[in-house]
């Protein structure tokens, strides 16, 4: 299969530019007809090569896509015809190239699970082992209905997420900008009203001028050094995998947000090991597949050692509690879950009771940093005010005696 960029026009006359996959020109026009498309110009492209202006496929419309699904499959509506109508209802284009594909495929004799898994960037492998799951139990309606249910939650929790970090950076914006402006222009204007004064300066003073000729002489460099550090330290993190390991232990030790992410992520955990677990899969390829969910490398190392546990003939309760990773709520549910043959509605407990925890969290330390913040920029203003009125006070109490 070749990746075309191609450029299209509808039945109405409006241009439709895209990728898609084909084996060749006739049939990326034949896949293009099927979306009531008409090709004028295309070009092989390469896989993975950046195409600019092409629309992302969000979470949402994943929502989208389950829920469609499940309300069809549920009211017995077979998956291509359900596919078909996404496909034709839809005004995301790229996401219409998608489920073409999958529409392509399944008429090639690929099963729906299969279909999905030939776009991973999509629909990671989580997503379609659920579905495969459901393909074979029968139940492939409830699967979606639960995806959907789930890819919900992740969504309001990274909203959640979103609220810790937007107003810091949105104020550490503020406080930077206020920085620069006073470093770079005002200060340099009063200090020379002061050393014209002939008085010796304080060392706070001497301090605060030393820290202005930084940023007036080398403000690019305090510009570009934040830029530059994150880019190395994130081809670090991917270069050295000690380094990834080290550095998401230490995120979990953070004060505060350490605590927030953890619960965030035993929260994750929870919500898919027991929607896998329901599913049919196995308890060892829910423990393999989790691995990849938590995007912790401490809690995947922990979650691989219950793995091994388990394999060897642990009970689960027994495997968690000897990683150490889990506190002592998952243990109680899982213990319960266990002996009472009920462990997806013990995991989705834990899942309910940490979202719970984790939306109170999240207010507190939201509500902890504004105050700090604040505290942070009335510090800086107030050394500058010092440093800069401080000898003019001294020199005008002089004069006065």
């Amino acid at each position: 299969m070749t990746m075309f960029s191609y450029k299209s026009m509808d039945a109405l006359g409006a241009i439709t530019r895209g990728t898609m996959d084909a084996a060749n020109l006739p049939d990326l026009e034949l896949r293009l007809k099927r979306m009531e498309l008409d090709l004028i110009d295309c070009k092989p492209t390469r896989k993975g090569g950046f195409s600019f202006g092409k629309q992302a496929i969000t979470r949402k419309d994943l929502i989208n896509f389950c829920f469609h699904m499940e309300q069809l499959t549920s009211a017995g509506v077979p998956i291509l015809d359900g596919l078909a109508d996404l496909r034709d209802s839809t005004d995301h284009a790229r996401f219409r190239e998608v489920v073409a594909d999958l529409i392509e495929n399944i008429e090639g004799g690929d099963q729906f699970s299969e279909a999905l898994s030939r776009h991973p960037t999509v629909f990671d492998i989580t997503f379609t082992s659920l579905v495969m799951a459901g393909e074979r139990s029968g139940k492939i309606d409830e699967v979606l209905k639960n995806l959907s249910e789930s890819l919900k939650w992740q969504d309001e929790l990274a909203a959640q997420t979103k609220k810790i970090i937007m107003y810091p950076a949105f104020v550490g914006t503020i406080v930077l900008g206020v920085t620069f402006f006073l470093m770079i222009y005002l200060v340099p204007q009063l200090v020379s009203f002061i050393k014209n004064m002939g008085e010796e300066l304080p060392m706070h003073t001497q301090v605060l001028i030393v820290v202005s000729n930084v940023f007036i002489h080398y403000w690019i460099v305090l510009l570009a050094f934040p830029i530059l550090g994150y880019i190395g330290f994130s081809i670090w993190l991917k270069k050295v995998p000690t380094a990834r390991y080290s550095w998401d232990g230490a995120k979990l030790k953070t004060p505060m947000i350490g605590e927030v992410l953890h619960k965030i992520i035993l929260a994750r955990f929870a919500t898919f090991f027991g929607l896998m677990y329901a599913s049919g899969i196995t308890i060892l390829e829910c423990m393999k597949l989790s691995e990849g969910i938590v995007g912790n490398a401490v809690v995947a190392s922990g979650i691989r050692r219950a793995g091994l546990l388990i394999s060897e003939g642990h009970g689960v309760t027994e495997a968690f509690q000897n990683t150490g990773m889990f506190p002592p709520l998952v243990i109680r549910m899982l213990k319960v879950g266990e002996s009472t043959g009920s462990l997806d509605t013990a995991l989705r407990n834990v899942s309910y009771f940490y979202n719970r925890d984790i939306k109170e969290m999240i207010e507190k330390v939201q509500a902890m940093i504004e105050p700090v913040m604040t505290v942070m920029l009335g510090l800086l203003l107030g050394w500058i005010m010092l440093s800069v009125l401080g000898p003019i006070y001294d020199t005008i109490s002089k004069i006065k005696s």
